[in-house]
């Protein structure tokens, strides 16, 4: 035992789990710190008392804290900062407590049919053929004969759910909302089907459900087929929009027989609902442009003509039914969507029937995109519209109330009535959204103290009046477009204040997180300087520290707690606000580490300092633009690639440093590569998986080569199933996309191998050998098996060139170590995992351990974005997962998708255990240096965060700051998986144990 250890005078404790550390319960509980020692777990200590209620106050434990106590506090804190943004910036919007609001008049139509194709896009639908015929001649017929038409413009996220909520509800769904639920109801909302007399509906059970929960009463009716019909590996996609127009129709010859069906069936308000999935369908499978997706469009086109032929018989042609068809989304030419990309944003919309406008003819019309040439629609008037503006559409053509929930503006121009009619309804729009207004306004008055309240002045209660006054009195003087006009600028300006209201406090809850961010950061930083370096005075670590700063503290804490208690602030507030006062008494308890790095600093010379540093933020702000532009990637690692020759490492390790130059060349290839998905390509996921079986070979026979020979049949065993997984994995692949190509479904042989090879993929490197490379090795097999099933093209062979990078970046780093005279106490290849490190053989860090971190969190980065597989919502590929599944099941499906994306990063979480293994580094020393990093970015990422522009840069923007923050949370459980991964091993029953070292 080391001196230090023995003059603590309390009793040390070794874990055995791999590479663990030992444990020193002096150091670590009763604050008597030993220079030179790391962070280690303990227990049977009288500090743990103090340790413990140390914790259960609400103040910062001491820099001094054990290992599980540092990761618990890590964790508790970045899951309160990525928690933050959605309180901040994805809060629900919705109000309740506001009155119906209906147009007085009487409608032009006793009941309306409602068309959603899922996933049409609006080119795909308005677009003649190669021929120059329409793709759905129906439908082009109504818009040039007998209805208007025109886009629907969506809001990210492009996805069912959100879409149908703003069609139907007339508001765009928050993210807090698809978290909660995904065919349900998450929150109360308002909908036309709600305040409609009877909805009955047909579709999918994954959109149909939760508009007829969330409806008052029982007059909303659901007929869906089952989740099983949803299958991608259909034959024929179509037969779901088949099944829809049957039972339809079937419906109505039933309700003749029905007296009391048949009586609803002619009652007012009625409406009838059509969800046609088939379109998504035959996307997701085959893409937009493919023969399925247009042959889908043609028969949706007939089925409407059927549908709306039937409907007007039954009805006798009375001239009271009003059609809308339109999309919840479109779709990329990939088969994707969720993003802001036009293909997915631009949906069609024909409206015809009751109260719907005739085409309008028009001479020019100015539009920026070029759609009306290639349509051959100069000539008809295009009226565009929001997507959530349909919803008071709808209820407008019925003489509904407008949904209460509802932010669209009503589409005039899509009515066919009288000036005084579009008038009232116009008004009647604006009271309905000035309601929510004034409900927001007064639960914000409610909830803050009248002296720091500042309204939105552009509305203020008289404002309000002389509005709705002056445009009741235009009404009544028959000023009809005066009325509308004034009633269009109230209806922004309570959007304005919506909006207003809802982001009241932002900037508030914005400036705790970030100063909560900043402390965060500097304490791991002191962590790192107090415990890992050399740069502060042994003497000064047992400074009697004062009570005052905790006073302090604890005065400013409860000043801030009593501050949001008179306010009845949300229980979340506490968290966000008090944050920052136990994360700065930490860092106030430290300041003499602070001085001592100050003067140690100053002694430096200033253009090392200087220097250092600006290459610090240039990292760091290549790893930020990665997340806007992958190339960069590209540029970081040719810069990795020319690393050795500026060091002069490449003089000493000639053959190391030029396999180190190729495979960054080879890996800086991939973000320059389209987005996976795009363009699948089966051929070359069958290349990667036959040479990772070449390469196999090749490593089997160095391994038996090597000084440490297998001791037993089971190790080859392992291996060989492995291989034999390989090839399995291959072949399955390409069965099944023949089988898929040839519309004969998913083999239930593949389906079966893909599970169990999933299943064994973990746990097949635990019986290997635990020496380093060996085990690296077996990794990379099984987790390859997995990643081969889950590829469509050329991202197959991404894992084997990270891969080998990883191993070469292991043998640079031992160059590194030698290169800067630092001694090595094994060789690599009879280095093994399983024994654990003794604590004198931990090191203190220097600055070229900033650069391992760094070049982690690049790898992770680049793991990450290398594909492009997650670079944006919309570029996953449902193909990925057809070895496992094909009917449409979106939590397994996205489950496997984030396996997929895990598996690299799997494989550089395990190099770096092996870099800070190998480099005589305790693993949390390194890890910190990557906290920092990663914190740093999240930081900058956080101030990139806003709420203005186009949806797309919004939601892009906050998307980036989710994606850092789940990294670093990431970061910390790969970090024990990469632990659990390399040292743990299963020992079978009949094998004979031995050690093979």
């Amino acid at each position: 035992m080391p001196a230090g250890l023995a003059a603590g005078g309390s009793e040390c404790w070794r874990l055995r789990a791999g590479r663990s550390l030992a444990v020193c319960a002096s150091t670590l509980l009763c604050s008597r710190p030993v220079e030179g020692s790391v962070f280690m777990e303990t227990s049977h200590c009288p500090g743990l008392l103090s340790l413990l209620q140390c914790w259960a106050l609400p103040w910062w434990p001491p820099v001094t804290m054990g290992v599980p106590v540092f990761i618990l506090a890590g964790l508790l804190v970045h899951f309160v900062f990525l928690a933050s943004i959605f309180d901040i910036y994805f809060s629900s919007p919705l109000v309740h407590g506001m009155t119906p609001q209906q147009t007085p008049l009487p409608p032009p139509a006793k009941r309306l049919v409602l068309f959603v194709a899922d996933g049409l896009r609006a080119d795909s639908l308005f677009e003649l053929n190669s021929n120059n015929t329409p793709q759905a001649p129906y439908l082009r017929a109504i818009l040039e004969n007998n209805g208007s038409w025109g886009i629907s413009h969506t809001r990210v996220p492009t996805e069912s759910r959100p879409g149908h909520v703003a069609l139907i509800a007339g508001f765009y769904e928050d993210v807090s909302a698809v978290a909660k639920g995904w065919k349900e109801n998450p929150v109360e909302f308002d909908s036309v089907f709600n305040e409609s007399k009877h909805t009955w509906s047909w579709g999918s059970p994954d959109i149909l459900p939760m508009f007829a929960k969330g409806a008052t009463g029982d007059h909303v009716y659901t007929f869906c087929y089952t989740a099983e019909s949803e299958d991608f590996g259909a034959q024929d996609a179509a037969e779901l929009d088949t099944w829809v127009f049957d039972h339809v129709k079937s419906f109505f010859n039933s309700s003749r027989s029905n007296q009391t069906l048949f009586s609803a069936l002619n009652e007012e308000k009625v409406v009838l609902f059509l969800h046609l999935l088939g379109i998504d369908t035959n996307g997701h499978a085959h893409r937009p442009y493919s023969k399925e997706y247009k042959e889908n469009i043609r028969k949706v086109d007939e089925g409407v003509e059927e549908i709306v032929s039937m409907l007007e018989s039954f009805y006798g042609n009375d001239g009271k039914t009003a059609y809308i068809l339109t999309s919840d989304h479109g779709m990329t030419d990939w088969g994707s969507h969720g993003a802001g990309h036009p293909s997915e944003t631009l949906t069609p919309l024909i409206a015809w029937g009751a109260g719907v406008n005739y085409p309008q003819e028009v001479t020019s019309q100015l539009f920026e995109d070029n759609f009306l040439k290639e349509w051959k629609l100069e000539n008809l008037k295009r009226m565009d519209v929001n997507q959530a503006d349909i919803a008071p559409l709808m209820a407008s053509l019925i003489g509904v109330p407008f949904p209460l929930n509802s932010v669209g503006t009503l589409p005039l121009e899509y009515l066919n009535n009288s000036d005084h009619f579009k008038a009232e309804s116009m008004f009647t729009n604006a009271v309905q959204v000035l309601e929510q207004f004034k409900v927001k306004m007064s639960q914000k008055k409610r909830t803050t103290l009248s002296f720091l309240f500042t309204p939105f002045k552009p509305l203020s209660d008289s404002e309000q009046i002389n509005f709705l006054k002056k445009a009741r009195l235009y009404i009544q003087q028959q000023k009809y477009s005066e009325a509308v006009s004034l009633c269009k600028t109230l209806i922004n300006l309570a959007l304005e204040g919506l909006s207003y209201y809802h982001t009241y406090d932002r900037l508030f809850l914005g400036l705790s997180i970030a100063v909560s961010f900043v402390g965060w950061t500097t304490y791991v930083i002191l962590v790192i300087i107090k415990t890992h370096t050399n740069l502060i005075k042994a003497a000064q670590i047992n400074n009697k520290e004062s009570t005052g700063p905790l006073y302090s503290f604890m005065f400013a804490g409860m000043i801030i707690a009593f501050f949001l208690l008179i306010q009845a602030s949300p229980w979340t507030y506490y968290v966000y606000c008090l944050l920052p006062v136990p994360i700065w008494y930490a860092v106030v308890r430290e300041l003499h580490v602070i001085q001592d790095l100050a003067a140690n600093l100053w002694s430096l010379p200033v253009g090392h300092s200087v220097g250092f540093l600006l290459i610090c933020i240039l990292g760091i702000e290549l790893l930020v633009f990665s997340f806007f532009y992958r190339s960069t990637l590209t540029v970081g690692l040719l810069v990795f690639a020319g690393w050795p020759v500026i060091t002069q490492m490449w003089v000493q390790a000639k053959r190391t440093t030029l396999i180190w130059t190729l495979l960054c060349v080879f890996l800086a290839v991939f973000p320059l590569m389209p987005v996976v998905g795009r363009e699948p390509n089966i051929p070359l996921v069958i290349v990667a998986g036959l040479t990772t079986l070449l390469i196999s070979c090749f490593s089997l026979a160095s391994f038996s080569r090597s000084e440490n020979k297998y001791r037993g049949k089971e190790d080859l065993k392992v291996y060989f199933y492995q291989m034999f997984s390989i090839a399995l994995s291959t072949y399955v692949v390409s069965s099944t996309h023949n089988s898929l190509k040839n519309k004969q479904g998913l083999p239930v042989f593949n389906q079966i191998v893909s599970w169990m090879t999933l299943a064994s993929s973990s746990a097949l490197p635990l019986l290997s050998p635990t020496l380093l490379f060996q085990r690296l090795f077996s990794i990379l097999l099984s987790l390859m098996a997995t990643y081969l099933l889950l590829s469509t093209g050329y991202e197959a062979l991404f894992p084997l060139v990270l891969s080998g990078l990883m191993l070469v970046w292991i043998q640079m780093e031992q160059e590194a170590l030698q290169h800067y005279g630092l001694s090595l106490r094994s060789k690599l290849a009879v280095f093994n995992f399983a024994y654990a490190t003794d604590i004198t053989q931990f090191r203190q860090l220097h600055l070229d351990d900033i650069r391992r971190s760094f070049f982690f969190v690049f790898f992770i980065v680049t793991a990450f974005f290398g594909t492009g597989n997650i670079a944006s919502v919309n570029s996953f590929d449902p193909a990925s997962v057809y070895c496992f599944l094909t009917v449409f099941s979106p939590f397994m499906m996205g489950g496997l998708l984030l396996l997929k994306v895990v598996i690299p990063f799997v494989l550089v979480s395990c190099a770096f255990e092996a870099v800070q293994v190998t480099t005589q580094l305790s693993s949390k020393s390194l890890f910190l240096i990557v906290l920092v990093i990663s914190d740093i970015m999240a930081l900058h990422f956080f101030f990139l965060v806003k709420d203005y522009g186009s949806w797309l840069d919004i939601g892009t923007s906050i998307s980036h700051y989710v994606l850092v923050m789940s990294l670093t949370i990431f970061m910390m459980l790969m970090n024990g998986l990469a632990q659990l991964l390399t040292t743990k091993r299963l020992e079978l029953s009949r094998r004979t144990k031995h050690h093979s070292m």
